[in-house]
């Protein structure tokens, strides 16, 4: 039995595209793929379309379950649904899987039509622009002109606030949540961590691993334990392991001794054991190159000067990686062009894993503004 405010079943569709999509390496996808799922119905005036963009290891599977016995639901169950803070009673809910991703989307681990392998590291490097432009196209395969908002938390973010700059006419509210305008430089440092992590595993075979019928598990389970270090904050990690031990006392060897160590192993294992380390390289980059004010003359508030949705910025306090005052850079630029922005800054002890928790007041502000929404 599902839950009176579950989508309950849903089925992931794919969308086939034959208009080649040149990309902003320059490299050209002759035809690609898009894995997406809808929650709600689409209104007759089209006008109550809401698209989520996820974040680096995220995918469409927003919200329900494939199968009643499915463990776990999509990765936003708790904001999208019937009577949740993103109704699906009002709204038209679109998830799905970027570019370059490992979860039904063109990527590297998918067929390449041309060869019928794999595409491996043929596959071109991806960006935030790229990901808006492939979105577009989704949409307009849809029938769908206008957002009633797009909403994206962390590198989902990132793409909210750039369908703003190349899109502005195909807006009307953007959350931009957990984010920020670009990565700082200790940012792209762990990036670059766990790029050569994955890239310096033997069994990475300069990303063909697949022809090889390997996977460099070493490499992805340590990028992705370093990148759950950085999603917590100290205290979230202090208050849910602290110091404790995994037996009791310890063993003075290099096995698990602490329950910190035990879940970091698990979190990795279980990483490596369901993403692809291609589409891993892949959205660190796209992370790394978002930087939409570089062709303003570094100047942030240029960049958004086409803007015209309303917009709804949230950091949390604890969130070191994408800081309270790097959302307020975004918030300082919208007010610059004179646009409506509301801006929270939510008391939360997740770090930046706080956008994808159930936080009473988070929910409350996200509630709160998407039912005054008009469609």
């Amino acid at each position: 039995m599902f839950e009176s405010n579950s989508v309950g079943i849903v089925k992931a569709q794919v969308a086939h595209f034959t208009r080649p999509l040149t990309l902003k390496s320059g490299a050209v996808l002759p035809q690609y793929h898009l894995a997406y799922e809808t929650y709600g119905e689409l209104n007759a005036a089209k006008s109550n379309a809401v698209l989520i963009c996820h974040a680096l290891s995220g995918n469409h599977h927003v919200a329900g379950r494939y199968t009643p016995e499915d463990k776990y639901p999509g990765w936003w169950d708790n904001l999208v649904g019937p009577g949740k803070p993103l109704d699906t009673n009002k709204f038209f809910v679109i998830g799905l899987n970027n570019l370059g991703g490992c979860h039904g989307s063109s990527g590297p681990s998918s067929v390449d039509p041309l060869t019928d392998k794999p595409y491996s590291a043929t596959f071109p490097v991806v960006t935030v622009e790229d990901w808006v432009e492939s979105q577009a196209r989704l949409l307009d395969y849809l029938g769908i002109d206008q957002l009633a908002a797009v909403i994206g938390g962390s590198l989902g973010g990132m793409q909210a606030l750039h369908w703003n700059i190349v899109y502005p006419e195909r807006v009307r509210h953007a959350f931009v949540i957990a984010s920020a305008p670009n990565l700082t430089a200790q940012n792209m440092a762990f990036n670059e961590v766990a790029r050569q992590a994955i890239i310096t595993d033997p069994e990475f075979f300069d990303g063909d691993y697949y022809n090889h019928g390997t996977v460099p598990r070493r490499g992805l389970r340590i990028a992705r334990m370093l990148g759950h270090i950085t999603y917590l904050s100290d205290d979230a990690m202090g208050e849910k392991f602290g110091r404790k031990l995994r037996h009791g006392d310890v063993k003075y060897s290099f096995d698990v001794e602490f329950e910190m160590e035990s879940y970091l192993r698990y979190q990795g294992d279980k990483f490596a054991g369901e993403f692809d380390a291609n589409t891993y390289l892949r959205m660190t980059r796209a992370l790394d190159y978002f930087d939409p004010a570089l062709d303003f003359e570094g100047n942030l508030s240029k960049a958004l000067s086409r803007a015209k949705a309303k917009f709804v910025v949230i950091s949390f306090t604890t969130d070191w990686r994408f800081s309270p005052a790097r959302s307020r850079e975004i918030v300082q630029a919208l007010l610059d062009n004179a646009l409506p922005v509301k801006y929270a800054e939510v008391t939360s002890a997740h770090g930046h894993d706080a956008f994808l928790m159930p936080d009473a007041h988070y929910h409350a502000i996200m509630r709160a503004y998407l039912e005054q929404i008009k469609v």
